[in-house]
């Protein structure tokens, strides 16, 4: 190789080595997931909203609506992310699952599937990580659906299991009023939380005819909780020890220590000051370090919580404002943004999160959508 070659071959090479690094340097820097907006809308409307979230800066890009839906307030991707599952919560003549088929490569989602609930007012969906069975809280009538799913994810008639209790002449609590559906993190057993009666209902998730699934009653049947709590949203945390329920009438936190399928109070925390009796919505971070809790009617925010690593109890960290009737957030995989929506203000929120501290910032990248009610990601 002579001088000239060998200078040439080096320039090359380095060269190369530039785009090369540029290049993964941007597909790091760049990362992005589907963000699933589930709203109140009519038939006609759209309904269902499909975004490309940036990880890296929080902005968001429309991609896909979906109109021909009444009302698909809550939405599930299945574990694939192949198909969406989304409620229709109307009155109990009308109210519906819808099953969607959806494409990552593309984002194009189409109708593969809907049935009657049998139920009025659904307002939560679960499908299990098998995709052998979809069950939904009914808070209209007070009961759950179970839906049998097909090899495809198609929908078999539904078994409703209905409930009875409540507190005569209450207002909120007069009836029963399923309001959320969850597993436990190994799938053994199905929970639904009746706001109505203060209940949490426990069911066995065991295996059926051909491979499928069905709800057995729990033993024990259900778990009481103090009166006027008002049982809403559940979740676990990432170790699987704890679950945090959010009581919409009490304002409160409760913390739960869970084994093998018992769930039994240890702390309940105030998550609402001004006891506004609408507290909506609860999650954790990823690191398990931060909790948050929305709070409507009053004082509209999200109350954050710091984690006690030993014995999951929870100690008030902030309080951070957001729009008008925050009802579902959700809370980036890598646990950098929690994006909130905002129902009155017609807007979802972005804000940074503290890892140190657990604290939020508004970064004013707000995805302005009708009446948003859901949030669910996907993998992109």
């Amino acid at each position: 190789m002579t001088q000239n070659h060998y200078v040439m071959y080096k320039v090359l090479s380095c060269i190369t080595g530039m785009f090369l690094f540029m290049s993964t340097s941007c597909s790091q820097m760049k990362s992005e997931l589907y963000l699933f907006v589930g709203t109140y809308a009519k038939e006609s409307e759209t309904g269902i909203y499909l975004y490309r979230f940036d990880t890296g800066d929080g902005s968001a890009v429309l991609v896909r609506e979906v109109s021909g839906i009444g009302n698909p307030s809550y939405l599930t991707p299945d574990r694939e992310e192949r198909l969406l599952y989304s409620v229709s919560e109307t009155g109990a003549s009308g109210a519906k699952v819808y099953v969607y088929s959806f494409d990552g490569k593309t984002a194009d989602i189409r109708l593969l599937d809907k049935k009657e609930t049998g139920g009025g007012g659904p307002c939560y969906i679960w499908v299990d990580g098998r995709r052998k069975l979809a069950v939904t809280a009914n808070y209209g009538d007070g009961s759950v659906s179970a839906f049998p799913l097909s090899a495809n994810g198609e929908l078999g008639a539904a078994s409703v299991y209905s409930y009875e209790g409540g507190t005569p002449g209450s207002v909120r609590q007069g009836a029963p009023h399923l309001h959320c559906i969850y597993a436990s993190p190994d799938e053994k057993y199905l929970y639904a939380n009746d706001l109505g009666t203060d209940r949490i209902y426990k069911y066995e998730l065991v295996g059926g005819a051909s491979g499928g699934i069905t709800l057995k009653e729990g033993k024990p049947a259900f778990f009481s909780l103090p009166a006027g709590e008002g049982p809403r949203h559940t979740v676990f945390h990432p170790n699987g020890k704890y679950a945090y329920l959010i009581g919409e009438l009490s304002g409160r936190v409760v913390v739960l220590e869970y084994d093998d399928g018992n769930l039994t109070p240890v702390q309940y925390i105030e998550a609402d000051s001004l006891h506004a009796a609408g507290s909506a919505d609860i999650h954790v971070t990823p690191d398990g370090r931060f909790l948050y809790a929305s709070n409507r009617l009053k004082g509209d925010g999200l109350a954050i919580f710091a984690i006690d690593r030993e014995n999951g109890r929870l100690t008030k960290a902030g309080y951070q404002p957001t729009g008008i009737h925050p009802r579902n957030f959700i809370i980036t995989p890598d646990g950098k943004f929690l994006l909130c929506a905002c129902r009155d203000t017609n807007v979802i929120q972005v804000f940074a999160i503290d890892k140190q501290s657990g604290l939020l910032k508004d970064i004013q990248k707000d995805i302005k959508v009708s009446r948003p009610v859901c949030l669910k990601f996907a993998s992109l």
